[in-house]
């Protein structure tokens, strides 16, 4: 592969971060360098001053022309040479040999003041040799959702990449219509796929496994380093870290919608947010996903999708767990075995949390799994009646504001008194319990119909909306009295909002 020549660092530029290139130092096959493809009038339409000073950047970096032209893919991140990479995966459960960063450039690796390594990716940067039939860029409507999800994701402690700034763009991007174009620029401790190992297991090129385990080793898992079994107990810890995740999602409603293998990070992260939403009224079977019309990626089907992920990982990575084929299948067996009691222990307690529950008692998975299918049966919404729970007295009989927004109260009434009997027996207080379940119960997630509003102004020339959504989800178990119209019961109109893999 013949490899263009790095770009220039933008013009007055200043030094910026540590230079280095540690995934890109791969090189082909693994990446190949590509030159992005600059927006056409950039405006930075939004800055995440909090997550620059993470990383090492000064606030004051957002108003420089340099950052901008960084930002919207006119120059290189100091010289460092933009680069795209190839990994394949399974969507929607059929196997595809061949994707890649159609519309990513990696365009910087640093380490941050407190020692953290982070890589900087833009999305939307233009065409690379893995897009295929695609134009390479983003349009404004996706990249304001992921803008804000990857930051809602992060405050509600839930391992995600992250995201620094939002750049808007007067370029017209043909989908279902002509939008804008718009580039995002993701930020996270590295973007390796579960896709990127099956690329190279399926065209049989084992010997290209070792090298990308031991970049992901060495600059991730460092307590592996040295260690026979490293490649091993690397698998191990992103087989649970992947359980632990799908807890997390489905404790807050979290629906993904594209749980396909090269949209699942070998570090753990939430990763690509596409067609994702967290549900109003609770649904079991509910799907974000427009496309997904068999359900495969329905929010009751995350944990099993999950696992099965993990699976097509192993799958994909047995050359480097022995020699022998039938030792290297047990030891992947005995690996995926973990899955499901990581994932059990990680999403019982964290449903005991969210009810408040300090030890785990015999009744309690009973208890949690009654409260839940009561949700489910009156389809109450899932954010507000978690956190209605804190204000349920245990020595009281009044009933809680909560119960006006369950429908189901032939089960509600009798739970209730269950629960309050269950709480009287671990004789915490009730004002502490309140206030340790705000702090897992949260007020404000980013519900469809807020993000669209966003969208909606922003498309007309307006940030404003896209600012105060960022303001409110970085607190999300916080009151936040002034902004209380954002925690209310979604409009009807809210459920016929549709989003889809376009973007």
């Amino acid at each position: 592969m013949n490899l263009p020549e790095p770009q220039l660092a933008p013009a007055g530029a200043p030094p910026l971060l540590p230079a280095q290139r540690r995934f890109a130092s791969l090189g082909a096959p693994y990446v190949a360098q590509v030159p992005t493809a600059p927006l056409a009038e950039p405006q930075l339409a939004h800055f995440n001053a909090g997550l620059a000073e993470e990383i090492g950047l000064a606030p004051g970096c957002a108003g420089e022309a340099w950052f901008l032209r960084a930002m919207s893919g006119d120059g290189a991140w100091g010289g460092y040479a933009p680069a795209s990479s190839v990994y394949a995966g399974h969507q929607f459960g059929v196997f595809v040999p061949q994707l890649g960063d159609g519309r990513a450039h990696l365009i910087a690796e640093t380490t941050g003041p407190d020692g953290r390594r982070w890589e900087l990716q833009l999305k939307g940067s233009g065409r690379t040799p893995f897009s295929r039939f695609a134009d390479g860029r983003a349009v404004l409507r996706s990249s304001i959702r992921e803008y804000l999800a990857s930051e809602a994701m992060h405050a509600l402690g839930i391992p995600t990449t992250r995201a620094l700034c939002l750049v808007a763009s007067s370029e017209p991007v043909a989908r279902e219509t002509v939008e804008t174009g718009a580039m995002v620029c993701r930020v996270a401790p590295g973007f390796v796929r579960f896709g990127h190992f099956e690329f190279f297991y399926y065209r049989g090129q084992y010997e290209r496994l070792a090298p990308l385990a031991e970049h992901l080793v060495a600059e991730h898992f460092p307590e592996f380093a040295g260690r026979a079994d490293r490649h091993a107990a690397w698998l191990t810890e992103v087989t649970e870290r992947t359980a632990r995740l799908m807890a997390r999602w489905q404790a807050v409603g979290f629906c993904h919608g594209v749980m396909n293998t090269d949209n699942f990070s070998a570090l753990g992260l939430t990763l690509d947010y596409g067609p994702y939403g967290f549900m109003d009224g609770f649904d079991a079977r509910h799907i974000c996903n427009h496309t997904d019309q068999g359900g495969r990626y329905a929010y009751d089907q995350q944990p099993a999708i999950g696992h099965w992920n993990c699976s097509r990982l192993l799958q994909a990575t047995l050359p480097l767990l022995a020699e022998d084929p039938q030792e290297a299948v047990a030891i992947a067996t005995a690996i995926l075995e973990r899955f499901p009691k990581a994932y059990a222990a990680a999403m019982t307690r964290a449903w005991a949390d969210k009810l408040g529950l300090i030890e785990l008692r015999d009744g309690d998975p009973e208890l949690i799994n009654r409260f839940v299918a009561i949700l489910d049966r009156g389809h109450s919404d899932f954010t507000r009646s978690f956190r209605g729970l804190a204000q349920v007295r245990s020595d009281g009989e009044a009933p809680p504001p909560l119960r006006d927004e369950i429908l189901d109260l032939a089960g509600f009434d009798p739970w209730l008194a269950d629960y309050r009997q269950r709480l009287r027996g671990e004789g915490t207080d009730d004002a502490a319990r309140a206030a340790r379940m705000n702090t897992v119960n949260p007020k404000y997630v980013l519900r469809n119909h807020l993000a669209q509003a966003a969208i909606e102004q922003a498309q007309a020339g307006d940030f404003g909306e896209v600012g105060r959504l960022m303001q409110l989800l970085r607190r999300p178990f916080d009151e936040q009295p002034a902004m209380e119209h954002y925690a209310a019961v979604p409009p009807p109109e809210a459920a016929h909002i549709e989003v889809s893999c376009s973007s």
